[in-house]
């Protein structure tokens, strides 16, 4: 079997992009995967690609990332998901997993010109699978397409077998199995992304009790992303609970209206306790009235309805 896969890499020298017959084909309903609500960054680098066939058998990979070599990935599929979101399936080699933490990220790069010096530039943007990660051979991405994204833009003009170079993991969280009581969330858009991965890692663990409430915030009923999902899960296990508010209701919208407030925040999540945690994510309003923003990559000071709640930053992770 490793014969076999360095041999196709020789053939098509994509690392870790295989086009694997292991990987199943896209169920929108069942997938979890959204892009993360950073901004986009621009970089210079040589390319610095990590190829399968360049590595011997002592040194084979144990997971697809590498955090220090930007990896080719082969899209195998795409779906539009809604209005403005796309679902993206991309393969590798079927015997490893990707190589992700619970809550961490990876990092994409695609071609953005020239500078000066003739050297490529980079258009940089980090996104958060949320697909299992103990899953072997695919993840899967679900991104918001922005008009003047730069990143989301060329993410929407891939075609099944292009490529995407990626890098990672980044940890954002270190989850583990019950070390809070009682969880609750606040999200905003895209910002369901690490909350969704800590909802699955929770929920599939029959030894975890954790209690986890989610308040998740969008513009419109329509902008709810993976909305069944989230309902079929919270149906179907008690320990999850999930409250909608959008700031654009429908005239049959039965969620909350408007901004997270501290009505809905008493009501819906667990209260000040060492034994509780608050995770927050979303864009930059949303995070400063609720939680006040981060600080570059440190998480600032706690401001806005939670401190006056009563949290304190121990309390509160911002992603």
């Amino acid at each position: 079997m490793a014969t076999f896969f360095r041999r196709l890499a020789k053939a098509a020298p994509i690392a870790f992009g295989y086009q694997t017959k292991s990987a199943p084909r896209l169920r929108f309903g069942a997938l979890a995967a959204i892009s993360g609500g950073i901004s986009s960054y621009y970089f210079y680098s040589s390319p610095n690609l990590g190829y399968l066939d360049e590595l011997s058998e002592k040194d084979a990979p144990q997971a697809a990332l590498n955090p220090d070599k930007w990896i080719e990935f082969k899209l195998q599929e795409k779906m539009q998901a809604s209005h403005n979101t796309q679902l993206f399936r991309f393969s590798f080699d079927p015997d490893l997993k990707l190589g992700l933490h619970v809550a961490s990220c990876l990092i994409t790069r695609a071609p953005n010109g020239q500078n000066a010096e003739g050297k490529t530039k980079y258009v940089i943007r980090p996104y958060t699978p949320i697909s299992d990660p103990d899953a072997k051979g695919y993840f899967d991405l679900l991104i918001k397409v922005y008009p003047e994204g730069k990143m989301s833009q060329h993410f929407a003009s891939l075609k099944p077998g292009d490529v995407v170079e990626v890098k990672g993991p980044i940890e954002k969280f270190r989850y583990s199995p019950n070390m809070k009581k009682h969880i609750g969330m606040i999200a905003g858009g895209s910002g369901i992304t690490p909350m969704l991965q800590v909802i699955d890692a929770i929920l599939k663990n029959p030894d975890d009790n954790t209690q986890v409430s989610l308040i998740y915030a969008n513009l419109t009923p329509d902008d709810i992303l993976l909305k069944k999902k989230l309902d079929t899960l919270s149906a179907s296990n008690p320990n999850l609970k999930v409250f909608y508010t959008v700031d654009n209701p429908t005239k049959d919208w039965l969620g909350g209206q408007g901004f997270v407030s501290k009505q809905m925040v008493v009501k819906g999540l667990p209260g000040p306790s060492s034994d509780n945690l608050v995770l927050v994510c979303g864009p930059p309003g949303m995070m400063s009235h609720v939680s006040g923003d981060k600080k570059d990559r440190a998480q600032g000071e706690l401001r806005g309805i939670l401190k006056e709640l009563g949290y304190t930053e121990d309390m509160v992770y911002k992603f």
